[in-house]
Parts: structure tokens; C-alpha cells; sequence
């Protein structure tokens, strides 16, 4: 298991920053998931890790070495990229082994890895066939046993899920979580996909912009965003962010404890049935859940109510939620404690 460590890193684009001196930390044998929309440096993170970007500044740490300088093949580390990069002329086997035989690994090393590699992934039955032969799923496998075979305890995933349909992914991103966890690796995955992130990470990097918004567990970016950012990005349907004016939820008499310029609150956490006044703007029913926007003085509130309830647009409802649900943000997105 390797740790990894940048410090200061930035990285600049011709006078645009597309990474703003980030400091990061991650631990041995985790499942560290870069996420934040397009354009925000998460794969330009990745790719200064491997060594496929230099930095213009900063240092990259691999298992306490710095690697800064070092080329990708120096540095003990593995990529699956989101196209998979199959050979199409050559087998399965052939692809698995073909960076074994570029660094002239033994034949019979070679041979024992592949079977061991094949057996871990259940690919023993597809050696021979080619990638054009095999589902997404399959392709996908074939792109992680070519960078499990290296034995490198550093892997780096480039949304290498992006390109399967959704029950594909929701199995592949079981599977990949179990195979690090058995195998103690040090994981490095990029994506957009919040419910990715959410639910195969130890450690959630959130980035906006170059900058890092949020470093933490999934449980406590979900539960204490640091900002409004974060607030929005995680969540489904996002976290209602409602204007306070004079303590009050902004054109309503709805009073707020708690000093700041934002609050916010999750759809989940309110409830229908309360004292705060509300007229339901629009619905979404999908299934389970019954989506609604109520509108509560000058601002939207959106409910996660459960799918069986009967309401149409125009209905007035009473809302509520616990104060614990409150989040409190000032005037430039930042939490309140």
C-alpha cells in the first residue's frame, strides 16, 4: 500500500489556472474519489499524479518518494482510462500481459500473473477472444486486470465507468470497491457522478475551480457541507439553499434561530404536515418519492415527500423540519458553526 501527498501543487494554462496550489493528503490502502464538475481540475489532478502533466509548481509525493520529476514509468502506479485503450488486434490475454512483455517480465512471471489476474476478475473463459468480441463490462474488466497485472499498489481511474448503462455501473462500482478492499490498493478515481463518489469512497475531493472545496468522508460532506457549493453538488434533489432577510425565511414570517445569510436545508429532511405555510408550485412523481416545489414567502422549497401522497399544483400545505436540520451559510457561501 502507498500513500500519496501533493503539496502546493498548481498548474497553469497559459495564464489560466487550472489548479490553484492544492494540498492533499491520501492514505494508504483508501478509495480517494476526485469529484467536481467539468472544468474543475480533478482529471488535470490525476494526470500530474501519474506523471502524464508536470506541474508548474508543487511537489507529488508516492509512498513518501517525490516523483515530481520522475517520468510515469518510474513512479509504481497504474491508470484505467474512461476509452479502456484495448489493442483491438490483440487477445484478451495479450492485452492483460501486454505491458509485461514491453518490460520484459519473465514469461513464465507473466504467465502466472495473467492466470491469478483472469481468476480475480472472472475472466478465465474470454483469453482468447478479442475486445470487439466482449460486452462494456467485459472491456472494463479487461482495462483493470491490465493495470492490476503490473502489481502496482497505486491505481488511477479516469471515469472508467462513464461509458457502461446505469445497472452496468451500479455492478461495476460494487465490484471495483471489493477488489480494492480485498487487495489493499491505493485508489485514485475521477468523476462527475455524485452517487459514485458517495458510495465507493473513504475520502471525497470536491473541487470548483482549480480550488479544493471540501476534503472529507462521505458521511460528513453530505451531513456539514462547507459551503454552498458543496451544499448543492451533494444530494439528490440538491439542498435548498432559502434567503434570510431579518431572521426570517425572506418574504415570509418564518423565523430562523440562527444569525447568517443562507439557510439550508435538505429536501429529505422537510416533512408535509407542519405550521410554515406553503403552496406546492409544481410536482415530480417518481415512484417512490413525489418531488415537490413549494413556494414559502419569495423563495422554493423543495420536498422529497413519499410518492403516495395526493397533491396537485396550487395546493396548500404545511411544511416543517427539525432544527438540526438547519444549515446556516453567510453572504459568500461559507458555513456557519
Amino acid at each position: 500500500m502507498s500513500s500519496i501527498q501533493l503539496v502546493a501543487v498548481s498548474k497553469d494554462w497559459g495564464g489560466a489556472k487550472a489548479l490553484e496550489a492544492i494540498n492533499l493528503t491520501i492514505e494508504p490502502g483508501s478509495f480517494c474519489v476526485l469529484l467536481g464538475p467539468s472544468g474543475c481540475g480533478k482529471s488535470t489532478t490525476l494526470r500530474i499524479i501519474a506523471g502524464l502533466e508536470s506541474a508548474s509548481a508543487g511537489q507529488v509525493f508516492v509512498d513518501g518518494r517525490d516523483v515530481t520529476n520522475e517520468p510515469p514509468a518510474q513512479r509504481g502506479i497504474a491508470m484505467v482510462f474512461q476509452n479502456y485503450a484495448l489493442f483491438p488486434h490483440l487477445s484478451v490475454a495479450d492485452n492483460i500481459t501486454f505491458g509485461l512483455s514491453v518490460r520484459k517480465v519473465e514469461a513464465t512471471e507473466a504467465a502466472q500473473r495473467l492466470k491469478s489476474t483472469a481468476e480475480l476478475l472472472g475472466l478465465q473463459n474470454l483469453l482468447e477472444r478479442k475486445p470487439s468480441q466482449l460486452s462494456g463490462g467485459q472491456q472494463q474488466r479487461v482495462a483493470l486486470g491490465r493495470a492490476l497485472v503490473a502489481q502496482a499498489k497505486v491505481c488511477l481511474m479516469d471515469e472508467p465507468l462513464s461509458n457502461l448503462d446505469a445497472q452496468l455501473r451500479q455492478d461495476m462500482r460494487r465490484e471495483l470497491r471489493e477488489l480494492q478492499q480485498r487487495l489493499g490498493l491505493t485508489v485514485v478515481y475521477v468523476t462527475h457522478d455524485q452517487t459514485e463518489a458517495m458510495s465507493m469512497a473513504d475520502q471525497v475531493v470536491l473541487l470548483n475551480k482549480g480550488r479544493i472545496e471540501q476534503n472529507a468522508a462521505p458521511r460528513l460532506l453530505y451531513s456539514s457541507p462547507a459551503t454552498t457549493f458543496a451544499a448543492r453538488f451533494i444530494g439528490t434533489p440538491a439542498m435548498n439553499l432559502l434567503r434570510l432577510q431579518d431572521g426570517h425565511i425572506a418574504g415570509s414570517q418564518v423565523a430562523v434561530l440562527r444569525a447568517g445569510a443562507l439557510l439550508g436545508i435538505r429536501p429529505e429532511s422537510v416533512t408535509l404536515g407542519g405550521q410554515i405555510p406553503a403552496t406546492v408550485q409544481s410536482l415530480e412523481y417518481l415512484g417512490a418519492d413525489l418531488v415537490l416545489r413549494c413556494a414559502v414567502g419569495t423563495e422554493v422549497v423543495t420536498v422529497r415527500a413519499d410518492g403516495q401522497c395526493d397533491l396537485v399544483a396550487g395546493a396548500s400545505v404545511g411544511l416543517q423540519w427539525p432544527a438540526q436540520a438547519e444549515h446556516i451559510f453567510d453572504s459568500q457561501g461559507n458555513r456557519v458553526n
